[in-house]
């Protein structure tokens, strides 16, 4: 049995009126450009700005760049599918979009642990801090991450999309995403399913479960410190990573480790990770970061500053 289809159709929103159609494709529209200017000022600032000079900052600055690129890699398709009414996509291209996909989700979920252990030793062990979480540490930490999501990733999208594909070939999501795919090939995918949930164990769970012993250390230790400004600038660098990581976490695992399941909720539950957390973290680590917000000031100021010296 072989593959005879070259081509997929996204269904994604095309079940709803075409009024709400219309808020759908706004809503989309509006949160990729949150999401593309929200992170881009924040690499920006954590670039430019000495005092952010930090592996913290180090690893906001990826962090954003994660959630550009995966953004990128679903939104602009589904955009063009709103303004097409074929609402089609190559059988190479759904692949690549898989692939790209999934290595950047898996890779976000293995740095978001990097960016926990990097607490832990800035709170736990601040006089190895430095030495440990040197600049070069940095880089190994951050380019084993990006390696280890491609490596899962490019095994998994092999092998799924080396099963027959002989029709049909509607697929109802609004991206090529694993289950939807996978409900279409013509044999059975019980393997592909076990591997993809023995991925998610690795990619997923086991950097969840080491963020979770990290911050119970971190808590151990902030309640050992005595003042109370202490133990408030201690929690203030945890607080916008911790809610990144329930909020990314909670609904990438609920829609990957549920083995052979896929229905209209996962629309929504996709909608929420792929759409509306890259859209928030900007706000989440800006609006509750002191430092982050006196970048912004002082950038903001001397632009205006050079705005009025040339209008004069």
């Amino acid at each position: 049995m072989r593959t005879n289809i070259t081509e997929f159709f996204l269904l994604g929103f095309s079940d709803l009126s075409p009024p709400l159609q219309v808020t759908i494709f706004t809503f989309f529209l509006c949160s990729y450009i949150i999401t593309m200017v929200g992170n881009t000022f924040i690499i920006l600032f954590a670039s430019f700005d000495p005092v952010l000079q930090t592996p913290m900052y180090f690893f906001l600055r990826n962090l954003s760049f994660y959630e550009l690129c995966f953004t990128t890699v679903t939104i602009p398709k589904i955009l063009e599918n709103f303004l097409s009414k074929e609402r089609t996509i190559s059988f190479l291209a759904c692949a690549l979009q898989m692939f790209f996909f999934f290595s950047v989700g898996v890779s976000e979920c293995v740095f978001l642990g990097v960016m926990a252990f990097d607490r832990y030793m800035a709170i736990c062990h601040p006089l190895r801090y430095t030495l440990v979480m040197s600049p070069k540490m940095c880089y190994k930490l951050t380019v084993g991450s990006w390696a280890f999501g491609f490596l899962v990733s490019l095994g998994q999208t092999s092998y799924i999309f080396s099963l027959p594909y002989c029709g049909p070939n509607l697929i109802g999501h609004f991206f090529c995403d694993i289950a939807p795919v996978l409900s279409l090939a013509c044999t059975n995918t019980f393997i592909n399913e076990l591997l993809v949930f023995i991925c998610c164990l690795c990619g997923a769970v086991v950097p969840f479960l080491l963020i979770l012993c990290s911050y119970a250390k971190i808590l151990s230790s902030i309640l050992l410190i005595h003042s109370s400004e202490g133990r408030h600038k201690a929690l203030s660098t945890c607080s916008s990573h911790l809610v990144s990581v329930f909020l990314y976490y909670g609904t990438a695992m609920f829609t990957y480790l549920r083995l052979g399941t896929s229905d209209d909720n996962d629309r929504m539950i996709s909608l929420f990770y792929c759409i509306v957390i890259p859209a928030i973290n900007p706000l989440i680590y800006s609006l509750r970061n002191k430092e982050m917000k006196t970048a912004i000031r002082k950038l903001m100021t001397k632009i205006l500053n050079r705005t009025n010296g040339i209008s004069y």
